[in-house]
């Protein structure tokens, strides 16, 4: 896709990102399954979210011109992203591309791209029943 015909720029732009972005973690913040591995306070993260979505949809490149390259695996490494969280995580995604109304195809087209992404980010199996941390 070009830039003038970028998910990005079909979904609305930088505002409908942020809009996105703010559902999501409003979600986050209250899901118990995520709370744990996010900070209390979302504000930085979403900031840092809303950039890289703004990239990731085929807008500018924000989060490259301010953190450098994603790295995603390395820089997630830190938190344990069972397949429970993930789940969580795109939940709470679907969640807010239903309440920001993304429409068609491009919900589909996000939360695909998304949902490899976030397989791509699992880094710790789920805890059985008696295992140990």
């Amino acid at each position: 896709m070009s830039d003038t015909n970028s998910i990005y720029e079909a979904i609305g732009g930088h505002t409908k990102v942020e809009s996105l972005v703010h559902a999501f973690y409003r979600c986050v913040g209250e899901h118990p399954d995520l709370i744990p591995i996010f900070p209390e306070d979302l504000t930085e993260t979403a900031r840092k979210q809303t950039q890289f979505l703004i990239q990731f949809f085929g807008g500018p490149s924000l989060y490259n011109e301010e953190h450098g390259h994603p790295m995603l695996k390395r820089r997630h490494s830190p938190f344990a992203i069972t397949p429970t969280r993930k789940n969580a995580w795109l939940a709470c995604m679907n969640e807010a591309l239903e309440e920001v109304n993304i429409e068609e195809p491009y919900r589909t087209i996000i939360y695909e791209r998304l949902t490899k992404t976030a397989h791509h980010m699992m880094n710790t199996p789920e805890r059985t029943k008696g295992e140990s941390l």
